[in-house]
């Protein structure tokens, strides 16, 4: 009779949190078909073709379902091109960071983008930062510097630059998204960024694509159909429950990514990694409660 309603938000939690690991695991998928077509010789701009591409037919579904193609009317183009550029530096840099790097480690320099969207959101936003957040990013940038173990002989230097720029697109993308969204509806900037990708990747056929086998053009066309999922569950999983409950588990990503290196590619993840993305998702989760007032204190 009146014992089910109480039940309703809790169960939308657990919905809203499966939405997001599920959407972590299609991330980690993503990033391991990216680093094995790499593998196989595909050019970088043309693993963002198909990325963004093939996105099309999911974003396109979810919006024709959802809130219809009117969302798609914008007054502020050049907006959603500064969001598209930062996002696609995100996105380049992050595949080739996969390229040169262990899944677990490119996903733990991922992990680094709230917290450097935490020290962009001051001089960009004119968001105050208190002492408390300046305390996480700090925090987690000596998690970081574990992560790249600057010895010499030990630190992979072209994978750790390409790891922290893709980490500094993506912070810049949300800062960007975080204003953009303010009149834009989440429809349309994933529209638009997806539109802005695929012809960025179009533009680089003259420079030399290659003609894929069908099983690498599979994984191509999968890299696609997979991200562009994980956008829309990463989409719902916000809808349906607060961002503070659902955001920490952006970090099951590392389990992920774990498990298909070593299952794929045989990798052990390196004890230093571990440990210091554990001190960068606990400055990120930290960071995520304040700001959702899980903290109270000042």
């Amino acid at each position: 009779m009146t014992t089910a309603a109480p039940a309703r938000p809790h169960q939308q939690i657990l919905l809203g949190i499966g939405l997001r690991v599920a959407s972590m695991a299609c991330v980690a998928v993503v990033t391991a078909l990216v680093k094995w077509c790499g593998a196989k010789g595909v050019p970088l701009m043309e693993m963002v073709f198909f990325r963004n591409a093939f996105a099309f037919a999911p974003i396109a579904l979810y919006i024709a379902r959802t809130t219809g193609f009117g969302v798609l009317r914008t007054q502020r183009p050049v907006a959603h091109v500064t969001r598209s550029v930062v996002g696609l530096l995100g996105m380049t840099c992050g595949f080739s960071a996969v390229q040169h790097l262990p899944l677990t480690d490119a996903a733990a320099f991922q992990f680094t983008a709230p917290l450097m969207m935490a020290a962009l959101a001051a001089p960009i936003l004119a968001e105050r930062v208190d002492a408390h957040r300046w305390a996480a990013v700090i925090v987690g940038f000596i998690g970081v510097l574990i992560i790249i173990r600057p010895i010499p002989g030990h630190m992979n230097v072209v994978g750790a630059a390409f790891g922290l720029a893709g980490a500094l697109g993506t912070a810049l993308a949300m800062v960007t998204i975080r204003e953009l969204g303010r009149t834009e509806p989440g429809g349309a900037i994933v529209f638009y960024f997806t539109l802005a990708g695929t012809l960025a990747g179009l533009a680089s056929l003259p420079f030399g694509w290659m003609l894929p086998d069908p099983a690498t053009l599979a994984f191509l066309v999968l890299i696609g159909l997979v991200g562009g999922v994980a956008q829309i569950l990463l989409t719902e999983a916000l809808r349906i429950a607060p961002i503070g409950v659902v955001a920490p588990f952006d970090y099951t990503q590392l389990v992920w990514a774990a498990l298909i290196g070593f299952l794929v590619w045989g990798e052990h993840p390196h004890l230093a990694t571990l440990c210091g993305a554990l001190l960068v998702a606990a400055s990120g989760i930290y960071i995520v409660l304040r700001e959702t007032g899980r903290f109270t204190r000042a």
